[in-house]
């Protein structure tokens, strides 16, 4: 799977500007009311981009944050595995996608990907790796305070990308 195809794959779960002020990633400060309300817009976060204008960004320029920050840094597994923890990276951020990725390939969750981590997931079945890691992020999702707000959404992401393993294993 190319970069190219991930991203046209995460841009139809991420959409346009957002400035919802119950959500803590359209806040420069990280939760709602601390800081500036600049929105959300293509994924791109005012709580981890804060520096940006956000309202404005375009989708070239989302795209370039997308794999310098996003895609260039998930290493080396199979393409299917590979396009679930960039979409988990952008949805939940790096250390929780890691996490999630180490839960699955059954090692120490903390969050930094390693040469442990990396020999556990060269051992294990892809499809059985998909599974864990799918089932860990709904974990996560339906563990997260906002999940009467925004689970529907979270819930249509993670089964959309059930059928997106499917189709890449």
């Amino acid at each position: 799977m190319t970069f190219n195809d991930a991203f046209d794959r995460l841009i139809s779960h991420e959409g346009g500007f957002s400035d919802d002020q119950r959500d803590s990633g359209n806040w420069t400060g990280g939760a709602p009311g601390v800081g500036q309300l600049k929105g959300t817009k293509f994924g791109i976060a005012a709580s981890s981009y804060g520096y940006l204008d956000i309202k404005n960004l375009s989708l070239d320029k989302a795209k370039a944050i997308y794999q310098r920050d996003f895609w260039d840094v998930c290493g080396e597994a199979h393409p299917a595995i590979k396009f679930q923890l960039f979409d988990a990276s952008v949805n939940h951020g790096r250390s929780n996608a890691i996490r999630f990725l180490q839960r699955a390939v059954k090692v120490a969750d903390d969050g930094e990907w390693g040469a442990i981590s990396q020999a556990a997931l060269n051992r294990m079945d892809p499809n059985d790796v998909l599974l864990r890691f799918l089932a860990y992020r709904l974990k996560f999702w339906a563990s997260l305070q906002k999940f009467d707000i925004y689970g529907r959404g979270w819930t249509n992401r993670g089964a959309e990308n059930l059928i997106y393993a499917a189709e890449d294993n």
